[in-house]
C-alpha cells in the first residue's frame, strides 16, 4: 500500500499508510475506491485514502471473527489490560503527531488536541485498562441450590466515530471493548481519518494480535451501513446524529438484532442564576459553546440568563467573542480553527441567515470569517424566542441562542422544551438551588459552575433524542458485555 507523508507542527513530518488496517496489515479498498481528504483550514486537497467497500467490511468482520474464536477470547484480562497501557504509552509518545493529523484535516486547534483531546483518550486507556482484571460476576443464593453470573464479551464489535473528536471519541470505544474481551472494527470519519491510520500502527507496535482491531476508512452510506447490517457483527456503538442513530437502530433490527449502543444529538442549556459567580459564567458558557466551533455534541448553545443581569452579561459575552483569532490550527497563535469542511460551513451560515431573516437580533458575529477556508465568526443571538430553529436544532457551530428568565421553575421548563437530552450546565453559588435544578434537568450530564469536563471515571450519554447506553466510567462496560447465568442443584435426587 501507499503511503503518504504530511507537514504537522512545527514542520514535523508525519508519515501515514493510506490503507485499510485488516488483521495488522494495510491493505487497498476494494476495487482500489478511494477518499480525497481536504484541509479545512484552506479547502485544498490533503490526500486520498482507501474507503472501506462492502467486501472490506466483510474481511474486517471475517478477521475480527477468526481472532476471538481462535486466541483473542483465551487471552487474559491481565494481558488486555497490559496492551491497552501500552498503546496509551505510544499515543502519549506520538502527541505531536496525532494533533497534527486532528489538525490538518479535522480543523481542531492543534493546541487544544494535545492538551484535552490527546490526554482524556490516553487517560481513557489507561482507566480501562485497569478494568480488564476486575470484570466480575455475581454468586446467587436460589431456592434449589446456588447460581452464578458471568461477564462474557460479546464477541465481534463495530464502531462508527465522528469528525469532531476523533480520537478521543474512538478510545471511547475501544477501551472498554477492548477491556471487555471482545474484538472491534472502527469505522473512522471519511472527513477526518488521518488520525486513524496513525492509531491503526500503533495499536500493531503496541502487539495486539491480528484480526483484534481493524481500523477502516469509509463512507457512512457504504461501509457504516455495512456494518450495521453485518450479521457477523453482534455489537455496534456510534456517535453522531439523531437521524444516522435512527437507521443504524433500523438496520440492527433488520439484520441480527446486534446491540446498539447511541450517542447523538444535543442542544445543551446553560443556566445562569442572578447570585452566579459572573466572570466564572461568562468563561464557561463562552467556552461552552465556542469550543472546536461548536461541533462539539454536548455544546452549550443553549443559554438562559436570569432577567436581573440580563443585559450586562449580554454586553460582557459579545465583547469575548471578538477576541478569537482565526487561522491555520496548527500554529500557536490560533485560537478558532476552521470548520470541518465546506458542507458543514454552509449548514452553519444557514441557520445564520435564517435566524437573520426571521428578526431574531443579532448580538456579535454572523459572518464568514477570510476568503479561504472554512471559518465562521462566532456568533451570539439574544431575545431568541422558544420556537426560533436557532434555539431547538442541533447546529453544530459557533452559535449560541440567549434567552433571558425570571424564575427557577421557568428555568428548568426551558432547558427541559428539547427533544434532546445530552449535556447541561448550572451556574450559581446556592448549593440547594443547584441540587434541585440538576435533578429536574432532563440530561444524561449536569455541571455545576463549569461545562463539559470529561473524566474517564465518570460515564457520559444522553436521554430522550440523544441517544442511550454511556461511554466512560463503569457503565460504559456494560454495553460491551453480556451476562450469562449458571444454575447448580444442589439438592438430592
Amino acid at each position: 500500500m501507499s503511503s503518504i507523508t504530511l507537514t504537522g507542527a512545527n514542520d514535523k513530518q508525519v508519515t501515514l499508510n493510506t490503507g485499510l488496517f485488516i488483521n495488522n496489515e494495510f491493505m487497498q479498498a476494494q476495487e482500489g475506491c478511494t477518499l480525497s481528504i481536504e484541509n479545512p483550514s484552506t479547502g485544498e486537497a490533503l490526500t486520498c485514502m482507501s474507503a472501506a467497500q462492502k467486501g472490506d467490511v466483510d474481511k474486517a468482520v471475517a478477521a475480527a471473527k477468526a481472532a476471538f474464536e481462535n486466541d483473542w477470547k483465551s487471552v487474559s484480562p491481565s494481558k488486555r489490560g497490559q496492551l491497552l497501557n501500552r498503546l496509551a504509552d505510544l499515543v502519549e509518545r506520538d502527541a505531536d503527531d496525532l494533533a497534527s493529523l486532528e489538525a490538518l484535516d479535522a480543523g481542531i486547534l492543534f493546541a487544544e488536541s494535545k492538551s484535552l483531546h490527546i490526554p482524556q483518550a490516553v487517560e481513557t486507556l489507561r482507566h480501562f485498562a485497569g478494568w480488564a482484571d476486575k470484570i466480575t460476576g455475581q454468586l446467587l443464593q436460589i431456592p434449589q441450590g446456588v447460581a452464578y453470573t458471568r461477564k462474557e464479551p460479546i464477541g465481534v464489535c463495530a464502531a462508527i466515530v465522528p469528525w469532531n473528536s476523533p480520537l478521543m471519541i474512538t478510545c471511547w470505544k475501544l477501551a472498554p471493548a477492548i477491556a471487555a474481551g471482545n474484538t472491534l472494527i472502527i469505522k473512522t470519519p471519511e472527513a477526518a481519518p488521518l488520525y486513524g491510520q496513525k492509531l491503526a500502527s500503533l495499536a500493531r507496535e503496541a502487539g495486539f494480535p491480528p484480526g483484534v482491531i481493524n481500523i477502516i476508512c469509509g463512507e457512512g452510506h457504504v461501509a457504516g451501513e455495512a456494518l450495521a447490517e453485518h450479521h457477523g457483527v453482534r455489537k455496534i456503538a456510534f456517535t453522531g446524529s439523531t437521524v444516522v442513530g435512527r437507521r443504524i437502530m433500523q438496520a440492527a433490527a433488520a439484520s441480527n438484532l446486534k446491540k446498539v449502543t447511541l450517542e447523538l444529538g444535543g442542544k445543551g442549556p446553560s443556566i445562569v442564576f442572578a447570585d452566579a459567580n459572573i466572570d466564572n459564567a461568562l468563561f464557561w458558557t463562552t467556552l461552552g459553546f465556542t469550543a472546536n466551533n461548536g461541533q462539539v455534541c454536548a455544546s452549550g448553545s443553549r443559554i438562559y440568563v436570569h432577567s436581573s443581569i440580563y443585559d450586562s452579561f449580554l454586553k460582557s459575552f459579545a465583547a469575548r467573542l471578538t477576541e478569537a483569532v482565526h487561522g491555520d490550527p496548527l500554529l500557536p497563535d490560533t485560537t478558532k480553527g476552521p470548520l470541518v469542511n465546506w458542507k458543514q460551513h454552509e449548514r452553519v451560515l444557514g441557520y445564520i441567515e435564517g435566524a437573520k431573516s426571521e428578526g431574531v437580533r443579532l448580538l456579535t458575529g454572523g459572518d464568514r470569517l477570510g476568503n479561504s477556508g472554512y471559518f465562521v465568526a462566532n456568533t451570539a443571538f439574544a431575545d431568541v424566542p422558544d420556537n426560533a430553529k436557532i434555539m431547538r436544532e442541533e447546529i453544530f457551530g459557533p452559535v449560541a441562542a440567549i434567552a433571558k428568565f425570571d424564575s427557577e421553575d421557568e428555568a428548568i421548563t426551558k432547558a427541559n422544551d428539547s427533544e434532546y437530552g445530552l449535556s447541561a450546565a448550572i451556574f450559581t453559588n446556592n448549593v440547594n438551588q443547584a441540587n434541585r435544578v440538576a435533578a429536574a434537568i432532563e440530561s444524561g450530564q449536569v455541571t455545576v459552575n463549569c461545562w463539559g469536563l470529561l473524566h474517564a471515571n465518570a460515564s457520559f450519554g444522553g436521554v430522550k433524542q440523544s441517544g442511550f447506553g454511556r461511554d466512560l466510567g463503569e457503565e460504559a462496560l456494560d454495553g460491551w458485555l453480556t451476562t450469562k447465568t449458571v444454575k447448580f442443584n444442589t439438592l438430592s435426587e
